[in-house]
């Protein structure tokens, strides 16, 4: 018999943040941001769930490939532009847009031959400062990609630095609507956050880039959970208990004994530990869900195992269920951002660190 540890994806609950997305943005094009392998839950599983995007936004080509080979005919997005000229063959070959954020990509534009011109997106770095140019030397960038015959059109994008926190959107937005007011072309602003959070991103937008909203995670927790933002969980991961222990008042358990138990308890020990991709860190009273009733971590998670207090439901033993996060059998949700707050991260990193050995099954 497997080991019982099971990750399953839910389609549905895609669909639905898909669709929640648009809701929030309803005159623009939505790019469906499927990077790091859609977020650790596997382009090939998210794909029936989000092929009603108007196109796919990812980083690298082997992504992309893989998009295509899933019958996808429509637009993708490469995030970060390509990394060496060759990479521009493969743009006309599998017909991909790409974003233009240095001069070494306009060089590698210049420079390239081709017969049928590129889609691209011009990146202003607004105030992250990590990839764009400078709103400065924007203009001249639009211009020099503007005069190469290698360019079909040219799109205008950034990207926020803090659209899910205090300081807000409207110093970007200023810059980047000042630079831009007389270029023409479409524009793409608007992340999970400022498409959730801000209207007037969302009204200069073009083209949303939703991410992390989409796989059911709050963009900006713990001011919102997802389900204020009406979303669902598009991943749960789940075990089943092994063996029970009976503590005595006094008693510890796992590594360090960091749990004692303050009165008599009994404990579930679960099929799941960080080798599996939840958090080493977690520490005691972080909520799980066992039998869908609301609980908690105690000790210290090992490499394959954690423990569980059963304290709040009796009835639970040697093969109950336990909900790591996600949707418990009865359909009580335990929100993959509050297990990342306790661990100290947030649910992207979850996401992307379930391990390789765990199971995944798509939900019907």
């Amino acid at each position: 018999m497997p080991r019982p540890i099971l990750a399953t994806i839910h389609p549905a609950a895609l669909q639905h943040n898909l669709a929640r997305n648009r809701q929030a943005a309803p005159d623009a094009k939505v790019w469906a941001v499927v990077k790091a392998n859609a977020y650790g839950h596997g382009i090939e599983r998210v794909f029936d769930g989000l092929r009603s995007a108007d196109g796919f936004a990812l980083l690298d080509l082997a992504e992309a490939w893989r998009v295509r080979e899933l019958g996808w005919r429509g637009p993708i997005l490469l995030l970060e532009g390509v990394f060496e000229a060759r990479d521009l063959e493969l743009c006309s070959r599998l017909d991909l847009w790409h974003t233009v954020h240095c001069d070494e990509q306009i060089d590698m534009l210049a420079a390239c031959k081709t017969h049928v011109g590129h889609r691209v997106f011009l990146k202003m770095n607004s105030g992250m400062n990590r990839l764009g140019f400078t709103p400065e030397r924007y203009r001249s960038a639009w211009a020099r990609l503007n005069a190469l015959p290698q360019v079909d059109e040219i799109s205008l994008m950034t990207h926020f630095s803090d659209a899910d926190g205090g300081q807000g959107i409207a110093a970007q937005m200023a810059c980047f609507a000042e630079v831009t007011r007389d270029l023409p072309g479409e524009r793409s602003l608007s992340n999970s956050a400022a498409s959730l959070r801000h209207a007037d991103a969302v009204a200069a937008s073009d083209w949303i880039r939703p991410g992390i909203s989409l796989y059911g995670s709050s963009p900006d927790h713990p001011e919102h959970l997802a389900a204020d933002w009406g979303l669902q969980p598009a991943m749960t991961l789940a075990a089943k208990i092994i063996a029970v222990q009976d503590l005595a008042q006094g008693t510890s358990v796992g590594y360090g004994s960091r749990f004692v138990a303050d009165v008599p308890m009994r404990i579930g020990v679960v099929a799941c530990g960080y080798a599996d991709g939840y958090p080493r860190v977690c520490p005691s009273g972080t909520p799980v869900l066992v039998a869908g009733v609301r609980s908690r971590l105690v000790g210290r998670v090992s490499m394959d195992m954690i423990a569980v207090d059963l304290t709040p439901v009796p009835q639970a033993g040697m093969g109950s269920e336990v909900t790591l996060w996600g949707r418990a059998g009865n359909g009580v949700v335990l929100g993959i951002d509050e297990v990342a707050q306790a661990a100290g991260t947030l649910g992207y990193e979850l996401m992307c660190a379930l391990a390789q050995r765990v199971p995944v099954q798509v939900s019907d």
